[in-house]
């Protein structure tokens, strides 16, 4: 098993309101994670950064997360902790309303792998070269799809295709979305949209599938989002079960 993360600033933005990681407990256990922070004053940068450092340092804190009942209260009980602290965050310091951030994880132990999420970062397991997406967009045009009201096409350049629903830090009370998912898998891939809105899926998998070492394959999907404008920061977490 190998794994990896990288995170950019783009090409247009000048700071990065992104951050990334992955960890493992004592049991082998292993926690990746990709937050999209948003809020001005640098307030989306303090969100993801909060969210995705109180969520690593409970889970390193952690000899286990038990059986997958146990994982799956585990997961939202450090999740809420999170959104406390945000929110906590935003009313001790004013200027920072309206910061909040996007958060997609995955869960994987020798028995189970959970996917959670909340906003508009993906979570994608890999089989046979092929990307599956795992999690559900917390968006206003996702909405508008599922009702029927614009067509899939007419969602990827929809004005307001950015308006999220559901975000980390918005409320006192956060819901997320929990996913069990089959660890008959090659691997799991997350990333925030910044990838998403410059490469297509297939331009993703061709890089993911190619024979460069792990490192240069997030190197190039950097690269090849930058290359196509970088209009926002982007962020990947990648796991390999079989290692090339």
């Amino acid at each position: 098993m190998e794994y990896s993360y990288l995170t950019d600033p783009g090409k247009v933005r000048d700071h990065n309101e992104d951050s990334v990681t992955i960890v493992k407990n004592n049991s082998g256990e292993i926690l990746m994670a990709v937050a999209d922070g948003m809020g001005g004053h640098k307030g989306g940068e303090i969100a993801s950064s909060i969210a995705i450092g109180n969520i690593g340092k409970r889970f390193m804190a952690t000899s286990s997360v038990g059986n997958k009942e146990d994982a799956i209260s585990f997961i939202k009980e450090i999740v809420s902790e999170a959104n406390v602290l945000l929110y906590k965050y935003t009313n001790e310091n004013p200027e920072s309303m309206g910061m909040g951030t996007t958060l997609v994880l995955a869960l994987l132990t020798k028995d189970f792998l959970l996917f959670g999420n909340i906003g508009d970062s993906s979570g994608f397991v890999v089989k046979k070269g092929k990307l599956y997406k795992i999690t559900t967009d917390h968006t206003l045009v996702n909405l508008l799809v599922k009702s029927g009201e614009l067509t899939p096409e007419e969602a990827k350049n929809h004005p307001r295709k950015n308006v999220l629903m559901r975000a980390l830090g918005a409320n006192m009370n956060v819901e997320m979305d929990i996913f069990d998912v089959e660890t008959e898998i090659d691997g799991i891939f997350l990333c925030s949209d910044g990838l998403t809105n410059m490469l297509d899926i297939d331009q993703v998998e061709k890089v993911l599938d190619s024979n460069l070492t792990l490192d240069e394959k997030l190197q190039k999907l950097i690269l090849k989002s930058n290359n196509r404008g970088g209009t926002d920061n982007i962020s990947v977490a990648y796991l390999m079960k079989e290692a090339k």
